[in-house]
């Protein structure tokens, strides 16, 4: 009697550890395995297998992640105030550099939008803004890509500015 409790209690324990290692990773991810905290290996779409308690998947998105971003207050060159509506479209394009090198590669890539584009707009003329918007448009994607794409492994495909909303004395006087 003692040994069929015994082999009931190691069939329970053996099909909760099996349970624990089946992954499923779907087709639009990759799984990242972390074996004992150490980057171990991608792991493709499909069916996968990792070892429980030792190693850890972290599944990351590969489709396009589209942000608007907050509508952001900015001083033109010509010290004109004005406020801007944008959105960013990136992709992770390696990811066990995105979850190895930056905590959270979302945020961090939408913190550095804002900041790239606070500081483009604010090196521009307000007549720029509105007359070359593709050329800004142009140079928010590259600055932002170029320090997110090597280091964090994430590709900004778009970076557009989508509307300029000018102070209503301005818009008076215009």
């Amino acid at each position: 009697m003692e040994i069929w409790l015994i082999a009931i209690a190691v069939v329970l324990v053996g099909v909760v550890l099996v349970l624990m290692s089946v992954r499923i990773v779907k087709q639009w991810e990759r799984g990242v395995v972390l074996r004992f905290g150490r980057l171990s290996g991608l792991k493709e779409p499909g069916f996968r297998v990792i070892l429980p308690f030792i190693d850890r998947m972290i599944r990351v998105d590969l489709r396009i992640i589209t942000v608007v971003l907050e509508p952001q207050e900015v001083i033109t060159k010509d010290n004109v105030t004005i406020r801007v509506d944008a959105v960013v479209y990136f992709r992770v394009q390696d990811p066990a550099v995105a979850v190895i090198q930056v905590e959270d590669y979302s945020t961090a890539t939408i913190q550095i939008a804002l900041t790239t584009l606070r500081s483009v707009l604010g090196q521009s003329d307000l007549d720029e803004v509105l007359a070359h918007r593709d050329e800004i448009n142009n140079r928010l994607r590259q600055i932002i890509d170029t320090q997110t794409e090597k280091p964090w492994g994430v590709l900004v495909t778009v970076a557009e500015v989508k509307d300029v909303l000018l102070p209503e004395g301005l818009q008076g006087a215009m």
